[in-house]
């Protein structure tokens, strides 16, 4: 019986998906996901216990559409192809992605994804101490960049950045204007996300560099 219940999970995390795509996460609970599915709120509580759980199994589907790395891949491989299987993800479903930053990852799928990423570290010789945190770096940088992105938090908003210099007088703004240039230029977010994830892998090398050569005497 319970095995019957659980077959319907990927239909009802479906809905979920398609509500907070048409009609924004906040609209998303229980009861918007009953409807679309023509159950009752009630009948949905045989499968999620509370909305907390649906949101958590939400997050777990989103981070199980991110391939499994390759045998044979090198550490920093690994982590791009990591990096970039989270960025696209996010992207194909940008409505849900804040709960990517609000919700622990918990589930199998994301267990496998945070292991992957750990074994990557450990190879690249990260202190064990420090691979936890190096890998919630990494994580919320992927995750962070690409809500800044499809956000519009990268966009120039009401405002170009000319015009938001404007609001106040050069004297107050000297970094502003010494990079006047550079800030009114389009960015190529793609390029970006490239650029600082190779510098975070630079950080991690660095980091197993330290741990190889050990104490100076």
């Amino acid at each position: 019986m319970r095995k019957l219940k659980d077959s319907r999970r990927p239909e009802i995390l479906d809905a979920a998906l398609a509500v907070a795509a048409e009609r924004g996460l906040d609209a998303l609970s229980m009861r918007t996901v009953a409807q679309r599915l023509g159950l009752t709120p009630m009948a949905l509580y045989g499968y999620f216990r509370s909305k907390d759980e649906l949101l958590d199994a939400v997050v777990g589907r989103l981070l199980s559409e991110i391939p499994a790395p390759p045998p044979g891949l090198g550490w920093r491989e690994t982590v791009e192809h990591l990096a970039y299987g989270l960025r696209e993800v996010a992207a194909r479903h940008p409505a849900v992605l804040p709960l990517l930053l609000t919700r622990p990852a918990i589930s199998p799928a994301a267990m496998r994804i945070v292991d992957a990423a750990y074994a990557a570290l450990l190879v690249a010789g990260v202190p064990p101490v420090q691979v936890p945190r190096v890998e919630r770096m990494l994580s919320t940088f992927v995750i962070g960049h690409t809500l800044s992105e499809v956000s519009g938090r990268f966009g120039d908003g009401t405002m170009d950045p000319a015009a938001r210099r404007a609001q106040l007088p050069p004297e107050e703004l000297p970094g502003h204007n010494a990079l006047a240039a550079h800030l009114d230029t389009a960015v190529p977010w793609g390029e970006e996300f490239r650029a600082d994830l190779r510098d975070l892998c630079d950080l991690i090398e660095s980091l197993g560099r330290a741990t190889a050569a050990g104490p100076r005497g």
